[in-house]
């Protein structure tokens, strides 16, 4: 899996919203726009371009997997969060940095449309502000690798998940491990253009140990000017037994996340060795 990771720190005293996936979207999506956008209309529907064009494959594109994700905790009391692109969409981020850049310094955050200038971005890790411009290295495309595993393992779901069991949305502890790993698998085969494709391999693992949640979020979408849920399972599991197979999607679900919505930064798992 090919990715890159954009991290923001925004050094201010304002303190953002608990969830902070739904703002940071859609002025990503504003400011994207505004970079990409070579229509004067600034429609999408019967636009020249749009089948070429950054904005319309995140925000307009119907039933596609999109190849970004944000990234975060929940209820910090400053801004921190990282934003991951994935696949063939890892060579416009120059667009993507353009479009933070300008979110921050001249769009603004929420409704006060704050502005920031005292803020630091990296990629990959390094900072790629200096002196106050931007500058991108020159090879910003990382590849996964998982070179440990672990048969004990502890996964974390640190923001809600959502995944759908007999076509309604888990609000229990009824989430099993085959549910996550087959939500990780499909999620990676649709990242990479592939098709539906079973788990080719048996899932390993026995839940010693469940404590989950559910926890209740929504967003209020301005464009269709309704309030959406995005409410899920938060919480932990402990499993042992696990096989190789099986550990490496887990991990794999930390970079890609799980379940539905992950674009607002749901889905966010991590594993951890079992009373490593």
């Amino acid at each position: 899996m090919k990715y890159i990771k954009l991290s923001i720190i925004i050094k201010s005293a304002t303190k953002p919203p608990y969830f902070i996936g739904s703002q940071l979207r859609g002025a990503l999506g504003y400011a994207l726009k505004k970079v990409t956008c070579i229509n004067p209309s600034f429609e999408c529907a019967k636009c020249f371009a749009k089948e070429n064009c950054l904005y319309y494959e995140f925000y307009e594109q119907k039933n596609k997997q999109h190849k970004y994700r944000f990234d975060f905790n929940l209820g910090k009391d400053f801004y921190e969060f990282d934003f991951y692109l994935f696949e063939d969409v890892c060579m416009k981020l120059p667009y993507v940095v353009s479009a933070f850049h300008m979110m921050l310094t001249k769009n603004g955050l929420g409704k006060e449309k704050a502005i920031y200038k005292d803020f630091d971005m990296f990629i990959n890790d390094k900072n790629c502000i200096t002196g106050g411009e931007l500058k991108l290295p020159k090879d910003f495309i990382n590849t996964l690798k998982i070179d440990n595993f672990c048969p004990d393992a502890k996964v974390e779901l640190q923001t809600p998940l959502r995944i759908k069991k007999d076509n309604r949305f888990v609000r229990d502890d009824k989430i099993e491990l085959k549910d996550i790993v087959n939500s990780i698998y499909q999620r990676q085969m649709q990242l990479l253009d592939r098709g539906f494709k079973k788990f080719p391999y048996e899932i390993k693992g026995e839940v010693i140990k469940k404590e989950l949640s559910y926890k209740e979020l929504t967003r209020k979408s301005n464009r269709q000017k309704t309030t959406m849920n995005l409410g899920g399972i938060m919480g932990m599991l402990e499993i042992e037994g696990l096989n190789e197979e099986t550990y490496n999607v887990l991990k794999l679900g930390e970079l890609i996340a799980c379940g539905k919505s992950t674009v607002f930064g749901l889905g966010k798992i991590k594993v951890e060795e079992l009373n490593g």
